[in-house]
C-alpha cells in the first residue's frame, strides 16, 4: 500500500490515521460541509471533500445573498456543501468515497466502523477499482453479514443456537405464527443489520406484525435491503464477544474476550475485557466457536464473535461482526496487541505478527462518551464542545474524535471519545475508572460520562466482594431506577454555517475554495490565494464570473 482512504469520520477516524503515521503509510481523510474543521481531517495527512452531485455551482453561489444563502431559505439553514434532505449522506455514498480515493491518489481504503465497513457490495467496489480493501473478503463478509447464513454456517460447525427460522420470513403473519409456536418474546431482526439497527423485540402477540413491518422499513432505509428472519428472545442475557484475527488462510487467533452487556437500544456503552464471570466451559465454547465459524470461511483481517450468555449459562452464539470494533480499546490495553496495525499489514499481504492468543494482562473497562443526554432516554444532544479537559496517570487511555471548540454536528455519530482505563485486576480497574471519569472535564453539549459515574457505584455493575454483576443487556431500559435525575439542560447546537463554493486557478490547476458565506468576498479570495502562491505572485481579480487566477 501506498497511501490509505479512511473512509469514516469521527474517533475511528482518528485512530486510523494514528496507526497509519506509526507505519509511515500517507493517510486521506474525507470530509463534508458540516465536517471540514473535524478532528480526523486534522488527524490525516491530507483530505478531501466528499462532493456532492448536486452541489451549488460555486461562480453562481458567490453572488448570493449571504443573509439567504446560496440555495434559498432561511438565514443559516443550510449550505452549498450540505446534503439536502432526502439525499444520502456522503459518508455512505460508495462511489462518492471511491471518487474521493481516485482524486488523492490513494490505492487502498479502511472502512472504519461505520455502515460502510460491514457492506460486501463497498468491499466489491473497492476491490473492482483495482484498490486494496482493509478488511475481510467480500465473500467472507457476503456469508456473515447475512445473519441467516450465518446462523446456517455456525450451526455447521456445532455452535449451540437460539431457535429461529431458517430463512427469512416474508409477511408479518409468518412471523405471528413463529411466536405462536415458540413463545414470546421474539426478536425480529434484519439480516443484513446491525448496531441494533433493523432489531425490534416483540413482547406481545398483537403487535408482532407492525414491528415486523417496522424492522423491514428501517432495514431498507439504513442497509437497502429488507429481509428479516425470527428468533426467540432471551430475557436479560449477557453479551460476551472474541476479538479474533485471521490470515486469510484458516488460521484464527482469539486475541481476547470482551463484555459488553451494558446498552442502549442495543447499542454498547461500556466493555470490558476480558470478559469477567465467565467459567471455563463457556469460555471454552466461545473460543471454540469463534475459531471454528471464521476458520470455516478463511477469514482474514480482524472481527468480532458475538454471543449471548442466558440467566442459565447457555451460551448461544449471535453474529459475526466484519468492522472494527469501536471497543477495540480495551483488548489492545488487556493484550498488548495493535488491532489497526494487524488489520494493515493483512491487508498489504503481510503475515500476521500474533500467531497465538496472547496472554492477558490485567482488566480494562472502555466507556463510550457520546454526546447524549441520559436523563432524557439518551437522546443526542448536539452542540459545541467548549471546554474539554482529558484525564491522565497510569492506565488511560483516551481516544477522541473532537478537541476543544469543535462542533458535534446534528445528525452525525454523537461518539466523542472511548476511555479506557487498565488495571491489574478488575477491582483496581474500577477504581481508577472512577478517578478517570471524574476528571473528565466536558462543557457544552451532555453526555454519558455522568451515566458512567453512577453505574461504577451501582451494585448492578460493581457488586460487593466476588459477586457478579446482574446488569443485562436492557438493564438501562428495564431496571436502571436513577437515569431520570441525570437530565441537563443543553445549549441549542450551532447552524450548519452557510457556505459558498467557488474556485482559483494556480499554476493552471483549478482548485476548489469553501469559504463562510460572510468572507466571500473578491478580495477575501484574492488575499487567500495570494498567501498560498505567495504574496510576490501577481493574482487576477476577477471580472467575470467572481473567479480568480493565479499563476
Amino acid at each position: 500500500m501506498i497511501k490509505l482512504l479512511i473512509a469514516e469520520r469521527g474517533e475511528v477516524a482518528v485512530r486510523i490515521a494514528r496507526a497509519c503515521a506509526d507505519l509511515q503509510l500517507p493517510s486521506v481523510a474525507v470530509y463534508t460541509a458540516d465536517d471540514a474543521a473535524a478532528l480526523h481531517v486534522r488527524a490525516a495527512d491530507e483530505a478531501w471533500a466528499l462532493e456532492p452531485a448536486d452541489a451549488i455551482n460555486a461562480a453562481d453561489a458567490l453572488g448570493a445573498d449571504p443573509a439567504v444563502g446560496p440555495g434559498g431559505g432561511s438565514p443559516g439553514g443550510g449550505s452549498a456543501g450540505a446534503f439536502p434532505v432526502g439525499r444520502p449522506d456522503a459518508y455512505r455514498d460508495m462511489q462518492a468515497m471511491l471518487d474521493a480515493a481516485v482524486r488523492s491518489g490513494a490505492d487502498a481504503v479502511h472502512p472504519g466502523a461505520g455502515p460502510l465497513s460491514e457492506s460486501a457490495e463497498f468491499a466489491r467496489r473497492v476491490v473492482a477499482a483495482g484498490l486494496t480493501w482493509v478488511g475481510p473478503d467480500p465473500a467472507t463478509m457476503e456469508v456473515l453479514g447475512d445473519k441467516i447464513a450465518a446462523r446456517a454456517l455456525a450451526d455447521s460447525v456445532g455452535a449451540p443456537l437460539v431457535v429461529g427460522t431458517s430463512g427469512p420470513v416474508r409477511r408479518p403473519d409468518q412471523a405471528v405464527a413463529f411466536a405462536q409456536r415458540h413463545g414470546l418474546p421474539i426478536a425480529l431482526k434484519a439480516a443484513n443489520g446491525g448496531g441494533g439497527l433493523g432489531l425490534r423485540v416483540a413482547r406481545r402477540l398483537d403487535e408482532v406484525a407492525d414491528l415486523h413491518d417496522s424492522a423491514v422499513r428501517e432495514a431498507v432505509a439504513v442497509f437497502g435491503r429488507g429481509e428479516c428472519f425470527v428468533e426467540q428472545y432471551l430475557d436479560r442475557p449477557r453479551h460476551v464477544e472474541a476479538q479474533v484475527l485471521g490470515d486469510g488462510e484458516g488460521g484464527v487467533v482469539v486475541v481476547g474476550t470482551r463484555e459488553c452487556s451494558v446498552q442502549r437500544r442495543h447499542q454498547k456503552l461500556l466493555a470490558e475485557a476480558p470478559a469477567p464471570f465467565l467459567t471455563d466451559e463457556q469460555l471454552a465454547v466461545v473460543v471454540d466457536v469463534s475459531t471454528a465459524v471464521c476458520g470455516a470461511v478463511s477469514y482474514r483481517g480482524a472481527g468480532t464473535v458475538e454471543f449471548l450468555v442466558s440467566q442459565s449459562g447457555q451460551v448461544s452464539f449471535l453474529e459475526v461482526g466484519t468492522a472494527l470494533s469501536v471497543e477495540h480499546a480495551v483488548t489492545e490495553l488487556t493484550t498488548g496487541v495493535d488491532l489497526v496495525r494487524q488489520q494493515l499489514l493483512l491487508a498489504d499481504g503481510r503475515p500476521l505478527e500474533v500467531a497465538a492468543a496472547p496472554p492477558v494482562l490485567g482488566h480494562a473497562l472502555s466507556f463510550r462518551v457520546t454526546a447524549e443526554d441520559p436523563g432524557r432516554g439518551f437522546l443526542p444532544a448536539p452542540a459545541p464542545v467548549a471546554r474539554l479537559e482529558f484525564p491522565g496517570g497510569p492506565g488511560v487511555r483516551v481516544d477522541a474524535g473532537v478537541a476543544p471548540g469543535d462542533d458535534v454536528p446534528p445528525g452525525r455519530d454523537s461518539l466523542l471519545m472511548t476511555l479506557s482505563v487498565w488495571g491489574r485486576d478488575r477491582d483496581e480497574a474500577l477504581r481508577r475508572s472512577r478517578r478517570a471519569l471524574d476528571d473528565l472535564v466536558v462543557d457544552g453539549p451532555a453526555t454519558s460520562a455522568p451515566f458512567h459515574r453512577r453505574l461504577l457505584d451501582d451494585p448492578a455493575f460493581a457488586p460487593p466482594g466476588d459477586e457478579a454483576p446482574t446488569v443485562h443487556t436492557r438493564w438501562i431500559e428495564t431496571e436502571c431506577p436513577w437515569l431520570d435525575g441525570l437530565a441537563v439542560r443543553t445549549p441549542e447546537a450551532r447552524a450548519t454555517p452557510v457556505v459558498l463554493r467557488t474556485w482559483v486557478e494556480v499554476a493552471g490547476r483549478r482548485v476548489p475554495v469553501v469559504l463562510p458565506a460572510e468572507l466571500a468576498d473578491v478580495e477575501v479570495v484574492a488575499a487567500m490565494v495570494a498567501a498560498v502562491v505567495g504574496e510576490d505572485d501577481p493574482v487576477d481579480r476577477p471580472d467575470d464570473g467572481g473567479h480568480v487566477t493565479a499563476p
